[in-house]
């Protein structure tokens, strides 16, 4: 698990892009776990996707604070914030927009669908139609929507994520691997402990903390953040080492379905952002192996008893790291 001490502790705004990215870092997160009790770790990845530029899926049970995350990481921007309920019915049109003849100046007007703002919650995507589904997907890749022909941009910055029940099969459809690609990370929230409970309990029995969740940074200063991270000093040891884990994944005996060349690509990019919300100007190899799992799992199919974690875990343990 990351060290609380990477996003959490006290600051003083300096002069070097890594340490404000830190300090930024360490406010949004304060702010979220106001209202995201003993989920340090998922804070601190979300933050990490949103620095990236990655989207997240979130495969876990109902009612575990999957649309609350989203809900108190777009309250700490001042974002715009839309959520989408799937269900079979959905139309791609529900979520791009419509075009409306006006008869009053004789053309149409276009009407923004839900994906036209900078946070979206995607509430069990499983349960919308495929077609449905690569409408939301295509937007996520291509920042843009296709309306009657016309093509409009999504604004910036756009982050999706996207929740699906792993334990309801009745109804759904699953994502194939093509489309689990664009994904940054795979998350799970679990359940709270008894003590994290308890804290719950007391901190909502009186008021609700996301009412009164201030805003702690502007969502219109990320994409600067953004050109911040793309030049996180990465090394010829660290791209080898992430190379050397990718390919000893493919050549797994136990994979019938390897990691693309994007994942390679987002894992790097991921490791810049975790670097920077740590203070540092360059990648580290233990930033390589912290995100290997969220970034990779969902992009393995493997077969017999073994699972994806299981084989990440097993090359990680067998590869070795520079420097060592």
């Amino acid at each position: 698990m990351l060290k609380t001490t990477a996003v959490a502790g006290s600051f003083g705004l300096a002069g070097s892009s890594e340490n404000e990215i830190k300090e930024i870092g360490q406010k949004i997160h304060r702010n979220m776990a106001k209202v995201m009790i003993g989920k340090d770790e998922t804070i601190t990845l979300s933050l990490v996707a949103l620095l990236a530029e990655g989207h997240i899926l979130l495969e876990d049970v109902p009612g575990v604070g999957k649309t609350t995350l989203l809900k108190a990481l777009a309250r700490s921007l001042g974002a715009d914030f839309r959520r989408i309920q799937f269900t079979p019915d959905v139309l791609p049109s529900d979520l791009t927009g419509v075009s409306i003849y006006d008869q009053r100046s004789g053309e149409f007007q276009y009407h923004p669908g839900p994906l036209m703002s900078n946070l979206v919650l995607a509430d069990e995507i499983n349960r919308a139609s495929p077609k449905t589904q690569s409408a939301l997907l295509e937007c996520m890749e291509e920042k843009q929507v296709s309306v009657d022909g016309r093509t409009m941009m999504v604004p910036r910055p756009f982050f999706v994520m996207a929740t699906q029940n792993p334990h309801e099969f009745h109804g759904t459809y699953p994502l194939p691997e093509s489309q689990l690609d664009r994904f940054l990370f795979t998350l799970s929230l679990g359940y709270p402990t008894p003590e994290e409970e308890i804290a719950m309990l007391e901190r909502y029995q009186q008021t609700e903390p996301l009412d009164n969740l201030p805003v702690v940074f502007p969502i219109e200063e990320l994409p600067r953040l953004h050109k911040q991270v793309r030049h996180v000093h990465v090394s010829d040891s660290i791209r080898q080492y992430t190379v050397w884990i990718i390919h000893s994944l493919r050549a797994h005996q136990a994979v019938t379905l390897g990691i693309s060349p994007r994942g390679t690509l987002l894992l790097v990019r991921a490791a810049q952002a975790l670097a920077a919300l740590s203070g540092r100007s360059y990648v580290l190899p233990d930033d390589v192996k912290y995100l290997a799992k969220p970034t990779l799992r969902h992009r393995l199919v493997v077969t017999g008893k073994a699972t994806p974690e299981m084989l990440i875990q097993e090359v990680l343990d067998t590869t070795q790291v520079p420097g060592q």
